[in-house]
């Protein structure tokens, strides 16, 4: 059997294949293992109150507020962490109050970070008494403590969701229109951004596509954090009667109105606060790590 020549008489060689390109999985669980133990900790917690809220329905032994025994119900089979003051299980109360909690929560930070983001870069890019403005406007709202004032708020227009997702997200904007601001300032004087404006792009497109890319790191670590103050201003909320109203299961309000069980010594209050506590802790977790592995790219660039 001859072998193929080509017209020069060169034998032809097969092309070397290249290599195949891992999938999303598989690059997601290289990351993953590259974590620390802390960061590992933390995104194994993260994704396991995500599944809990996401199939809550399927999760959860009775409907969430289906009252299925009597008053305080001691832990047993039938129900495993007792029930609560009207007689509903607390496991079904605490499975759902992952959905309410965590998805009003980020919500409320997605929100912000849309409020707070735009206008920081809009801030940025624009400058002169647009800039001067809605810097002294963030600044007087940022004096107020902001659990105070969305109490007075909440007081004022009403304790639906709508107003409780509106008044926090309006309030904690304020910050991250603090943090857009500082970090597009640092980008606005580049040199491509003024090539940008010199061949006319738009605003819209200087903000998009010059700014934002840029500055994504540090907006995507404040998103972790952020999120944790917003999930325990609503959780502080809630307690205090003013955030997420029954019969709506929401932990913070769960810890409130079970708190007497402590007195005789049920530690059965400690699970919606424990439940929140290890949320925080796990994200700040996650968001440590990140913080350390983009300051870590920056130095070797």
């Amino acid at each position: 059997m001859t072998e193929r020549v080509d017209i020069a008489g060169v034998e032809e060689r097969p092309r070397p294949t290249e290599p195949a390109q891992p999938g999303p999985f598989a690059t997601m669980w290289r990351v993953f293992a590259r974590m620390p133990l802390s960061a590992q900790f933390g995104t194994v917690v993260i994704l396991a109150y995500v599944f809990v809220a996401v199939f809550a329905p399927w999760l959860a032994p009775f409907r969430e507020s289906q009252i299925v025994g009597a008053q305080f119900e001691p832990w047993s089979a039938a129900f495993p962490f007792g029930t609560d003051q009207l007689g509903r299980d607390l496991l079904t109360r605490l499975i759902y109050g992952a959905r309410n909690t965590i998805g009003i929560a980020v919500l409320t930070t997605g929100l912000a970070f849309l409020i707070g983001g735009l206008l920081g870069l809009l801030a940025s890019v624009v400058g002169g008494w647009l800039d001067q403005a809605l810097s002294r406007c963030v600044d007087v709202l940022m004096a107020i403590p902001l659990l105070i004032f969305a109490l007075v708020l909440l007081s004022i227009f009403g304790t639906s969701v709508f107003n409780l997702v509106l008044i926090i997200a309006v309030l904690d904007s304020t910050r991250v229109f603090r943090l857009a601001r500082a970090t597009a300032m640092n980008v606005v004087v580049m040199e491509f951004v003024e090539t940008a404006r010199l061949q006319g792009e738009s605003l819209l497109w200087i903000m998009t596509r010059e700014v934002l890319p840029n500055i994504l790191p540090p907006l995507t670590a404040e998103f972790g954090l952020r999120f944790c103050f917003v999930f325990l201003t609503i959780s502080a909320l809630s307690f205090l009667g003013l955030g997420i109203q029954p019969p709506t299961a929401d932990w913070g309000s769960m810890v409130r109105e079970n708190a007497t069980l402590i007195a005789y010594g049920d530690p059965t209050p400690l699970l919606p606060a424990g439940a929140i506590a290890l949320l925080t802790v796990a994200v700040n977790f996650v968001v440590d790590w990140f913080l350390h592995k983009t300051s870590g790219l920056r130095d070797e660039a």
